[in-house]
């Protein structure tokens, strides 16, 4: 199922995306009990498909990508977090930082993985039970901070506004049967930029959940970023780094493209 979060007259909603093109009512608590109508609605404002409870994030997950990083591969899975609030929606921009700012803003094609359900204590056997579906993710960087002014505090150079966009659907898990055998790219104003495939991750979805869940609850609703294959813009030579009026997509099998344009943080409003 194909599942569409979008802005109606009454606020957010969701649609389920039919092969013949309709979109029918959703009703309910997707991360409860919920069910697909038989009403045809005209889906209004794509947003992102989850807003989050959490955002776990795993870093140096590829083995291409360690690689170019030139950094060993890791004996468990690398965590960090990114703010909730760095939430972006499909279409709106990724908002280059001016007020802390940064001028080594990086692009990072992800697949997420969204949690359906409490999870604590997963085993590699049944990590897959408590997922309710996959989306597109951007995990927006700023290596300066991220590298260089953070000291290696990760969450800082992942956690500013706009520094997540999802989407542009939630696909659910019975349609993505096996998450690590997916093709992804990000696309920087028409080029191609990252082109891989899942099946190249280090640790692969059913071990980062039960890693994750390890003495630790993920709530429904919990997003996992799982890691970027080879590509980025640090590695390149020279550097790529996102700039305003730029357009990048991440584009996944099965799951669809999410777009973004790029534009610098607007100065406050004046008292």
């Amino acid at each position: 199922m194909r599942l569409l979060r979008h802005l109606t007259a009454s606020g957010p909603a969701y649609a389920a995306l039919q092969p013949d093109g309709r979109a029918l009512e959703v009703v309910g608590d997707i991360f409860g009990d919920f069910q697909v109508t038989n009403r045809v609605v005209t889906p209004g404002k794509s947003l992102a498909p989850v807003v989050p409870t959490n955002l776990l994030c795993i870093g140096l997950n590829y083995k291409q990508h360690a690689a170019e990083s030139k950094s060993p591969l890791p004996q468990y899975p690398v965590l960090f977090i990114k703010n909730t609030a760095a939430l972006q929606h499909p279409g709106e921009p990724i908002e280059i930082p001016q007020h802390l700012a940064s001028h080594r803003v990086d692009y990072e094609c992800e697949l997420a993985v969204v949690i359906g359900r409490r999870c604590k204590n997963a085993t590699r056997a049944n990590a897959l039970d408590y997922v309710l579906g996959y989306t597109c993710a951007n995990d927006v960087s700023a290596r300066d901070w991220q590298r260089d002014a953070g000291a290696g505090q990760w969450c800082q150079g992942k956690s500013f506004d706009t520094f997540c966009p999802l989407g542009p659907v939630l696909v659910t898990k019975d349609e993505i049967p096996n998450p690590n055998a997916l093709q992804l790219k990000t696309i920087l104003n028409g080029q191609v930029m990252q082109d891989w495939n899942t099946n190249d991750m280090i640790f692969d979805v059913p071990a980062i959940i039960e890693f994750l869940s390890g003495s630790k609850t993920l709530l429904p609703g919990t997003v996992i970023l799982t890691g970027t294959p080879h590509g980025v813009g640090f590695a390149r030579r020279p550097p790529v780094w996102l700039k305003a009026g730029d357009s990048i997509t991440i584009e996944i099998e099965k799951i669809g493209a999410l777009t973004n344009p790029v534009t610098l943080e607007p100065a406050p409003a004046k008292a």
